[in-house]
């Protein structure tokens, strides 16, 4: 089974190939501006690597969110158009599971956070153990102050939000957490075809027309107009 891995969830966009449950090839690169111009190149470029054609892909694992609106936007929109294309399937993976997973191999709390703007964080802690992987929480939005008040300790914490919270972490959490810097510990396309191929295995997969971005964070369009409303209500 071929597939393709598509993480755009943050300013870093990643791709990965994976056949029979390996890695064949992945890439990643920040983005000019914005994922709509290099993300079909990035794509190209990894299937050339993986030494997969398009036509040859079984299905496309896209990260679902939270991250980025636009990003999102992107990512799923390109991973529809391959599978409108190719007849691939779709599979939508969790973009903080997905992040969190790229630290597999340690063991004990791990949480995965993203920056979301306006002075919160997206975030959702796991438990690896040498053969068992749960979820502890839902993904979250919340102030990074709260998050660091409810963390299980010891905890390995990675995503963006170290880069932008690191000093309030350091300071709140001290040697409780393993902080894990960005540049190194990002989502990774690769790992995002890795779950789309459990999942697969698992015979589960998404409804192409119906899968959605899952943003957490309502978007700020709806949050305008439900106050729109509101001010309409007490007006009348």
């Amino acid at each position: 089974m071929r597939i393709l891995g598509v993480d755009t969830a943050t300013w870093r966009a990643s791709v990965g190939v994976v056949v029979d449950g390996e890695v064949a090839a992945e890439q990643a690169q920040l983005a000019d501006g914005s994922h709509a111009v290099s993300l079909l190149p990035l794509i190209a470029s990894v299937l050339r690597a993986a030494g997969c054609p398009i036509e040859e892909l079984d299905a496309v694992a896209v990260s679902s969110g939270p991250g980025s609106f636009t990003g999102l936007r992107i990512g799923l929109s390109v991973a529809k158009g391959l599978g409108r294309a190719t007849g691939a399937r779709l599979v939508g993976i969790p973009t903080l599971e997905a992040l969190a997973r790229t630290v597999a191999d340690r063991r004990g709390a791990i949480c995965a956070a993203l920056d979301a703007r306006k002075g919160e964080v997206y975030a959702a802690c796991f438990e690896a153990s040498d053969n068992h992987w749960c979820r502890l929480t839902p993904d979250l939005l919340l102030t990074p102050e709260s998050l660091v008040g409810t963390l299980p300790a010891p905890c390995t914490v990675l995503g963006d939000a170290v880069q932008v919270y690191g000093d309030l972490f350091r300071t709140r959490l001290g040697s409780r957490a393993t902080l894990l810097p960005f540049e190194i510990y990002a989502p990774r396309g690769g790992v995002v075809a890795t779950l789309g191929w459990e999942r697969l295995c698992a015979g589960r997969a998404d409804s192409l027309p119906e899968l959605e971005p899952d943003y957490v964070r309502p978007p700020e369009a709806e949050v305008n107009a439900a106050r729109s409303c509101n001010r309409e209500h007490l007006l009348v």
